[in-house]
């Protein structure tokens, strides 16, 4: 290969979805030797995102130096029954040579139903001229169903609307989100049988933990018990490089107790998941964008870190294990609320409020969930090729 040979052209789509956004290609768009999982593959995503950049930036590729904007889609037609999608996402770190793909983004969820559209893969007869085109989305990081309610106007997706997510500047148009969960016997709602355990950790002392495998694995803390109110905005965390190194810390033990991964050393290879968040009782607080959020107006107050910092808002799938864990009497979430199990909550995180509903039943003495709801928006931020130097 020559030193100077031309960049190689990949269509993508640059999307938002919900408060993340990242890059999304259609399988079949790849080149051919990373239309399989393996290092190619990920060799190219890394370079068309940016990383590994030891300066933090991300200025030589599309990713925006967050957790929230360091994200690949890889869609194709799905070859499971009864799907329309296979969606596989990949967690681009920003500054280490490595795509974690442990775990789903609950907010680019969103717009993988409007891309897939867009794109024609899915059939159009399920297309409706005008009101919502169902898409049943196979999630094949977690091998679980999503199902996605897209607007449709005029035979096209509807991008446009007066929809408000906080944490999205702009309004859009209403995506309908339904994660489905799988309930089988490898993916126990709660890995250690319990709804809350104490979680030793070395040197920094033993919480009250709350490990859950609903949308994606999470450990919830309480706020009171890592010293914190539970109100906290970005920059009360991520300035505090011994907190942040304390709660990778902590998350590495849970992920060993939860059965996630079989020696400490092994969480810096899957920083995507589990997550940890800590909760506390609703509260007033003044969230990012300055609005008041007013504790009569939530159920709870959570706060949530991916990838080693607290998150602007709340990801997805750290919502589908709030809305879960909410529902279940005696996890550190329901706690929280405060009152008997309901299907709805309305959580506060650092940029405002989200509300997300959950089924469960108890069935044999185990806590089974049928299915968590939220909505979000999504809609394309620019469309075409995206270059990379050549790298094989």
């Amino acid at each position: 290969m020559s030193l100077y040979a031309p960049q190689i052209k990949i269509p993508a789509t640059y999307m938002r979805g919900g408060t993340s956004k990242g890059l999304f290609f259609k399988l079949n768009d790849l080149p051919k030797e990373a239309q399989e999982p393996g290092e190619i593959r990920d060799q190219i995503l890394l370079r068309a995102i940016g990383s590994p950049d030891p300066y933090g930036k991300q200025i030589d590729g599309m990713g925006g130096a967050t957790s929230s904007t360091s994200k690949v889609v890889i869609l194709d037609k799905s070859k499971e029954a009864h799907h329309d999608i296979d969606y596989l996402f990949g967690q681009v770190s920003i500054d280490q040579p490595f795509v974690d793909w442990s775990g789903n983004c609950g907010n680019l969820t969103a717009a993988v139903g409007a891309f897939a559209i867009q794109q024609g893969l899915v059939d159009s007869n399920k297309i409706p001229e005008n009101g919502y085109c169902t898409v049943h989305i196979w999630q094949k990081n977690t091998s679980k169903t999503i199902i996605a309610h897209v607007p449709i106007t005029n035979g096209q997706v509807q991008e446009m609307g007066d929809f408000e997510l906080d944490g999205v500047t702009f309004p859009a148009a209403e995506i309908q989100l339904e994660f489905v969960e799988s309930n089988d016997k490898h993916n126990s709602l709660f890995p250690t049988g319990n709804i809350v355990d104490f979680l030793e950790v070395p040197n920094i002392g033993t919480f009250q933990a709350t490990m859950i495998n609903s949308g994606i694995p999470t450990i919830f803390l309480k706020a009171e018990e890592l010293g914190y109110l539970g109100v906290e905005l970005q920059e009360d965390i991520n300035n505090d490089l011994q907190a942040l190194e304390k709660f990778e810390i902590i998350r590495a033990y849970g992920a060993l107790k939860m059965g996630l991964i079989s020696e400490l050393t092994e969480s810096k290879q899957k920083q995507h998941t589990p997550k940890i968040a800590f909760v506390s009782q609703a509260q007033d607080y003044i969230a990012s964008s300055g609005k008041n959020v007013l504790a009569k107006d939530i159920d709870l107050v959570v706060r949530a870190l991916s990838m080693g910092k607290l998150h602007h808002a709340m990801m997805g799938t750290a919502a589908v294990a709030i809305g879960t864990a909410a529902v279940i009497p005696g996890t550190l979430v329901n706690l929280a609320v405060g009152v008997n199990a309901r299907e709805n909550v309305i959580f506060g995180h650092p940029s405002g409020t989200l509300k997300v509903g959950a089924k469960v039943e108890l069935v044999e003495n185990k806590w089974k969930v049928n299915k968590v709801v939220m909505s979000r928006s999504a809609r394309v931020l620019m469309e075409g090729y995206i270059r990379i130097p050549p790298i094989f």
